[in-house]
């Protein structure tokens, strides 16, 4: 598929996750970071330095993507065949591609058999990660080809060799079946760390018991759905797992909810985001907020457990309000409400936020609206730069099957300052609303055409090259 028809279909799409999985200390971590072209997780020589799993979006060939660098599989006499199955079984419910990751400097271990044998079964499209093939002396293609996945890919995280031909190859077997058609069901998730009500506040959404609700925190380990009717709208709610804090994961089906509450995140178009009125400045909250914001979706902050706070005063109702606004600066335009599923305070404003919000996201602006906000707020404010550069801002128009995405013609657009942008989100929002949803402003320079350079890579004369690419060729 074209890039640019994926494009317009990204923000309709469900994004893609790949998973990466395999055995500790293969080189998972050096690949997430090469694929981001930053250092996102910790890479360490010491086996299991991931500890949980870490996401991040990418882009490649102008596809988003979610990956997520997943903890190593531990050795037998750590519970080792439980680990792997529960950590494959995640990937095949959550992800639409999964990556087994190997060494090449090593011989095929019956570790590596195992975890390739297991993602073979998810009937997901299933690559083989060679890594580490700089450090390989004597290797042999077909030695992996008997582990049965015929997309296989030789990598050299550290060396950056090789992640553009995988992320190519990764962008032709991306399924268009992940492609959503609109059924017009409104689709929110519960999400937040363990612990948080969410299963409370599901039930008293859904008005009947339907989610185990215990004091222990993780008790929700699947995605509970429920349809209800409000407002002539069919909704459907999902409880999440908790995400839990870096470092407090336990072993087995807990570890691995973050990849399973993502996989939410994209399947939602908003997202309530539960934060604990007792502890409520929490790193990991604002991190889930990010990727909420990141994926497109709409935003609520939920306050929950009001009911058990001792102080609540007007003071102190203000004074968490301010605090929230300051630490959720990032996502100014998320609703903040104040909610008690024990006692079902503001449990029903809930249900209009969705309304109002599902309304605000399809809102289409006439370009001619649009285009006189452009030129009364370049007028009153021009645009700064970088670089020196004076970047004009000539025209603006809304995706129609994207409306909160816009495009913005010019000269010198890509100079823009990014403070400008923001300046110009929260204008356009004074403006037209847009309460609850993140926008995004893509910036174009008029007949400049974008040209992609190859990056230039080291020639690999080894016979392991050689054979990978025998490989390919017979494949293709």
């Amino acid at each position: 598929m074209a890039a640019s028809l994926l494009y317009c279909m990204q923000m309709a799409a469900k994004l893609p996750i790949i998973a990466i999985i395999g055995r500790a200390n293969v080189g998972k971590s050096s690949l997430f970071n090469a694929v981001l072209e930053r250092r996102e997780a910790i890479v360490a020589r010491e086996a299991g330095t991931t500890r949980d799993s870490i996401t991040a979006k990418a882009t490649f060939g102008g596809q988003d993507f979610w990956i997520v660098d997943t903890a190593g599989i531990k050795d037998p006499e750590d519970d080792f065949e439980l680990t792997i199955q529960e950590q494959v079984k995640e990937a095949a419910d959550s992800a639409d591609v999964i990556w087994v990751v190997i060494e090449a400097d090593t011989i095929v271990t019956e570790e590596d058999r195992r975890v390739a044998k297991m993602a073979l079964k998810t009937r997901k499209p299933v690559f083989l990660i060679v890594n580490k093939a700089d450090k390989a002396k004597k290797a042999i293609a077909e030695d992996y080809q008997r582990l049965g996945i015929k997309l296989i890919a030789l990598t050299s995280a550290t060396q950056n060799s090789g992640i553009d031909e995988l992320l190519t190859d990764l962008i032709e077997v991306i399924p268009v079946a992940m492609l959503r058609e609109p059924d017009n069901v409104l689709r929110v998730a519960l999400l937040g760390r363990p612990n948080v009500g969410k299963s409370n506040l599901f039930n008293s959404l859904s008005k009947k018991q339907q989610a185990i609700v215990s004091d222990r925190a993780g008790t929700t380990r699947d995605i509970n759905r429920t349809r209800i009717k409000y407002a002539g709208r069919d909704i459907e709610i999902m409880d999440t797992a908790g995400i839990r804090r870096n470092g407090r994961i336990e072993k087995g089906i807990e570890k691995f909810s973050v990849l399973r509450s993502l996989a939410a995140i994209e399947q939602s178009d908003i997202c309530f985001l539960l934060i604990d009125a007792n502890d409520f400045t929490v790193a990991l909250d604002q991190k889930i907020a990010g990727m909420i914001k990141d994926a497109g979706k709409g935003l609520v902050l939920v306050i929950s457990k009001w009911d058990a706070l001792e102080d609540k005063t007007e003071f102190s109702r203000d004074a968490m309000a301010a605090e929230l606004k300051h630490t959720y600066d990032y996502v100014p335009w998320a609703p903040l409400i104040l909610t008690s599923a024990v006692t079902g305070q503001n449990v029903t404003k809930l249900f209009d936020l969705m309304i109002e919000i599902d309304a605000v996201r399809k809102t289409i602006i006439k370009t001619t609206e649009l285009n006189r906000w452009l030129r009364e707020v370049t007028a009153s404010h021009p645009p700064a730069g970088l670089k020196n550069r004076s970047p004009r801002l000539n025209y603006i128009v809304q995706e129609a099957d994207n409306p909160t995405n816009f495009k913005i013609y010019g000269s010198n657009a890509r100079f823009l300052h990014w403070s400008y942008k923001r300046y110009m989100d929260r204008s356009l929002r004074e403006k037209f609303g847009f309460t609850g949803t993140p926008l995004r402003f893509w910036f174009f320079d008029k007949h400049v055409t974008h040209k992609h350079g190859v990056s230039p890579t080291k020639e690999d004369n080894s016979e392991l090259q050689r054979s990978i690419a025998k490989l390919k060729k017979a494949r293709d």
